[in-house]
């Protein structure tokens, strides 16, 4: 099974894009919402990030408190290659146990039906060891500032959190010159003709 990655900023609409794609037949990966589960999933993991932050990430009832490691994250980019390293991995490993369930249940299908998977990440694209996970590369791509505005909206937070954000992820140019499909999400331009043009270049 040919693999797509759904990569773009944060705020960039990347989720909506992929959702409307799961809607036309082709199942997704989301990286970042397995990696939240597999803290509470693997104890193991768990414990290795603890060793990395301290227990000062963990709630009352010893689950990870995402939004406090989330700020540190964010705060100390040394930490994060510490996690990251420790997490993608597990999330590599759990995304190919997903990716070979997904070809048993299609092997009987013809190839148009389901002609390719979607792994969404946001970062993934920034670490060229992971190239061999996906054979395309779509940019859901959006200004800046517009970015700025829909996750100040949507996770109730500051500018200023939003930009540190931004800076730790790579930009807007980087992402696009990756790119072999791009997106326009910029409110403008409608999405799903640009989709669904997308869909028929793939099959």
């Amino acid at each position: 099974m040919k693999v797509l990655l759904c990569t773009g900023g944060i705020g960039s609409g990347k989720s909506f894009v992929v959702s409307i794609l799961q809607a036309m037949g082709a199942p997704a990966y989301d990286c970042d919402a397995r990696a939240k589960a597999l803290y509470d999933e693997d104890s193991a993991l768990l414990q290795e990030v603890v060793a990395l932050t301290g227990r000062e990430v963990l709630t009352p009832e010893r689950r990870l408190d995402r939004k406090r490691l989330a700020a540190r994250l964010f705060a100390e980019p040394k930490l994060r290659e510490r996690i990251e390293a420790v997490v993608h991995p597990a999330v590599i490993r759990d995304f190919g146990r997903w990716k070979a369930a997904q070809e048993a249940q299609t092997l009987a299908l013809p190839a148009q039906q389901v002609p390719f998977a979607v792994l969404e990440s946001a970062i993934l694209l920034e670490h060229p060891q992971y190239r061999p996970l996906y054979d395309k590369v779509l940019v859901v791509s959006a200004p800046d500032e517009l970015r700025v505005q829909r996750v100040m909206t949507r996770d109730g937070v500051s500018r200023e959190a939003v930009l540190q954000r931004m800076t730790s992820q790579w930009r807007e140019e980087q992402r696009r010159a990756a790119a072999d499909f791009i997106v326009e999400n910029d409110g403008e331009r409608a999405l799903l003709p640009q989709i669904d043009s997308l869909w028929k270049r793939l099959i």
